[in-house]
C-alpha cells in the first residue's frame, strides 16, 4: 500500500473518530441541560471511573477482582437507569452512545492486530480515485448523451440502451449485475461507461475505470517486478465496480489472456459487477479469446449491442 494513500486513509479515520466524539459531547451537553437526572447519573459514572482507577492502583487492596465486579454491576445499573430516563423524556435509549462510522473498529482502522475491513475499503476507494484522475469522468453524463445521432431502428435500440444503463447506474449496489457493451467504434460505449462510473462514484461506491491495456500493463509490471507486488490486481479484484474499456486492443500474450480470464472469473465468483466495452463483435471475441472467457461473458453479463453510424464522424461532417 502506498504511504500517501495509507496516510490519507488514517487522517480520514481520525477525522471520523473525532467527529463522532465531538457530536457525542454535544448530545451530552444538551441532555445535561434538559434532563438534570441524567447529569447526576453521569457524574456518578465519572466518579466510579475514578474509583476503578484507585482500586486497580492499590495493589495492597484485598478482593480487587470482587470490588471491580461490584463496580461494573453498579455502572451497568446506572447506565440502564439512564436509558430509561432518556426514553421517558422522548429520546432514543442510545442517544448518549458514541455513533462511530464503523462499530467494529470504532473508527480506529484496526480490528485487533489487523486492519479493519472499513480501513481496507477506504484505502481501495482512495487508490481507485487516484487511478481515475486521468479518466475525465466528469466530462460524460447521461444528460449529455444525445439520441439525435441515431435513426430508425438504431434510435430505438440506443434509446433502450440509454434507459437501461441510466437505471443500472441510479440503482447500483455492489450486488448489481455485469454489463458487456459491444459494437463498432464511435457509438457511445465509452460515453455511457463514463456516465455510469460518474453516477456510481457520486453514490459513494469505489470504481476503477481504465482501458484494458493500461490495467494489464500495471498488473504485469507489478507481477514481474523484483518485489513481486499485487497491489493493482488486488484493487481490480476488490473494487465495487470495475469498468474495462476497449477490450481487444491489448497485445495477445499468454499472461494477458490468463489475467483477463482470472479477473472476469474471480469477480463473477465473488458477485462483484464488471462493465466491459469493446469494438469487437461476438465472432471477434470468440476468435480472440479462450472459450472460457466467451462463455463467462455470454452466460453472466447483460449484453448490449450498440448500433448506428459513428457519432464522431457525424459531428466532424456537420462542422
Amino acid at each position: 500500500m502506498e504511504s500517501e494513500i495509507f496516510d490519507k486513509a488514517q487522517a480520514i479515520m481520525t477525522n471520523r473518530r473525532m467527529r463522532a466524539i465531538s457530536e457525542n459531547e454535544a448530545r451530552i451537553t444538551e441532555i445535561n441541560q434538559k434532563v438534570p437526572q441524567i447529569r447526576e447519573i453521569n457524574e456518578v459514572l465519572y466518579n466510579t471511573g475514578k474509583e476503578l482507577i484507585r482500586i486497580i492502583s492499590d495493589k495492597n487492596s484485598p478482593d480487587v477482582a470482587k470490588k471491580i465486579e461490584q463496580l461494573r454491576q453498579y455502572n451497568l445499573g446506572a447506565q440502564e437507569m439512564s436509558r430509561k430516563i432518556l426514553a421517558a423524556n422522548g429520546y432514543p435509549e442510545d442517544y448518549l452512545d458514541i455513533r462511530y462510522n464503523c462499530p467494529i473498529c470504532c473508527d480506529t482502522g484496526y480490528n485487533g492486530s489487523k486492519f479493519c475491513s472499513c480501513f481496507n475499503r477506504l484505502c481501495g476507494k482512495l487508490s481507485a480515485d487516484e487511478l481515475n484522475k486521468s479518466a475525465q469522468l466528469k466530462l460524460s453524463s447521461f444528460d449529455t448523451f444525445s439520441l439525435t445521432y441515431y435513426q430508425g431502428e438504431d434510435y430505438q435500440t440506443m434509446k433502450k440502451i440509454l434507459e437501461f444503463t441510466h437505471q443500472y447506474a441510479s440503482t447500483f449496489t455492489p450486488d448489481s449485475g455485469s454489463i458487456f457493451m459491444f459494437g463498432r467504434t464511435g457509438l457511445g460505449k465509452t460515453h455511457l461507461s463514463l456516465a455510469i462510473a460518474n453516477t456510481v462514484l457520486e453514490k459513494g461506491y469505489s470504481v476503477i475505470y481504465d482501458s484494458v491495456i493500461n490495467i494489464l500493463r500495471s498488473i504485469e509490471k507489478e507481477h514481474f517486478s523484483r518485489e513481486h507486488t499485487s497491489e493493482m490486481i488486488d484493487l481490480v479484484m476488490e473494487t465495487e465496480l470495475l469498468i474495462l474499456d476497449d477490450l481487444g486492443t491489448e497485445y495477445e500474450t499468454p499472461f494477458y489472456n490468463a489475467t483477463i480470464y482470472n479477473i472476469l472469473n474471480t469477480r463473477l465468483n465473488c458477485s462483484r459487477p464488471t462493465i466491459i466495452s469493446t469494438n469487437l463483435d461476438f465472432a471477434g471475441i470468440s476468435r480472440r479469446y479462450d472459450e472460457r472467457v466467451v462463455s463467462r461473458i455470454v452466460s453472466a453479463y447483460s449484453c448490449l449491442e450498440f448500433h448506428g453510424e459513428d457519432v464522431r464522424l457525424q459531428i466532424a461532417r456537420n462542422r
